[in-house]
């Protein structure tokens, strides 16, 4: 089976539990495959933890959760050298980071500081405990999950902390057909947990992140993209556009959307496709734009065939 049938097979496995969000989905196993971080932003009850398992499971990835509180310490998420009397010596017990898929819930109700613990991770795949770097499994992939700033008890990411993150989702409402179908099995299953079948196993994963560093971008999607940056930079709409590091993220994402479709070249649709989850937590809004950078990104989507041409 070549990749895009087995990225199709995942995508329809994980859609078995999470209904009526195919596209969401496919964004999640981009972010993944581009070895990247996913921050998924909405209300409570949505299925995000869902999302997590299940795509743990259709990748056979260890799982851990960390449900992130006010008095979360860093020690909690990283680990802790306990001392033993016996030997007096000092033996490290590690914390929840160190797993392959670790679903970071509600990131934004604890502190800063205790936010600030996964930067090394994310950014370097390893962690500095009392003076040691240990590394961690490869593949890693945070799944941090956030409850709209609206709501109380929370302390907003900063920006140097959004940016670490490859993309950003909403999953929303199912649509009424879905939802239905949801209330029946609620209805008439069992209260036993769904197994999913793993159907991209290490050696895919690694061959679908190789064919995403030979995709070939020509230099008019180059250029294309590059105006596309630029115009977050220059609009009056935007107080602040995307960095260096923000258009890296946009190219990585749209070469492996194309693998994700069978082709190895990119498209100016690939770079539609992926826009919105890697710019919109970007962005920083001006004007009657403030505090809707969704907005703001449906705005640059409208600019699209303009700054095209």
């Amino acid at each position: 089976m070549h990749l895009q049938g087995v990225i199709d097979k995942a995508v329809a496995e994980v859609g078995r539990i999470l209904l009526g969000k195919e596209g969401q989905i496919r964004l999640a196993l981009c972010c993944l495959f581009a070895r990247g971080h996913l921050l998924i932003e909405d209300l409570p009850g949505m299925g995000k933890t869902t999302l997590s398992h299940a795509l743990a499971d259709v990748l056979g990835l260890s799982w851990k959760r960390v449900q992130f509180t006010s008095d979360l310490l860093p020690a909690d998420i990283l680990g802790v050298s306990v001392y033993n009397s016996k030997d007096a010596s000092f033996s490290f017990h590690p914390g929840p980071i160190f797993t392959q898929l670790l679903l970071a819930d509600e990131i934004n109700r604890t502190t800063p500081r205790t936010q600030s613990a996964l930067l090394e991770a994310m950014a370097e795949g390893q962690v500095t405990v009392e003076g040691e770097t240990r590394a961690l499994p490869d593949p890693f992939f945070v799944i941090a999950t956030q409850n709209p700033i609206h709501q109380s008890g929370t302390y907003p990411l900063p920006e140097s902390q959004l940016d670490r993150f490859l993309m950003r989702l909403e999953l929303g409402y199912p649509h009424a057909s879905a939802e239905r179908e949801m209330l029946l099995r609620q209805h008439s299953a069992s209260n036993d947990r769904v197994q999913l079948t793993r159907c991209i196993d290490s050696e895919q994963l690694d061959a679908i992140r190789r064919a995403v560093a030979e995709v070939h971008a020509s230099e008019n999607l180059l250029d294309y993209l590059q105006r596309l940056v630029a115009y977050t930079r220059e609009s009056a709409e935007f107080a602040v556009g995307l960095s260096p590091r923000g258009a890296l993220a946009l190219l990585d994402c749209t070469k492996t959307w194309a693998v994700m479709h069978n082709r190895g070249h990119v498209v100016p649709e690939d770079l539609q496709m992926v826009l919105p989850a890697v710019a919109s937590h970007r962005l920083l809004p001006a004007g009657d734009y403030a505090g809707d950078g969704t907005a703001l990104v449906a705005l640059l989507q409208r600019n699209v065939d303009v700054i095209r041409a």
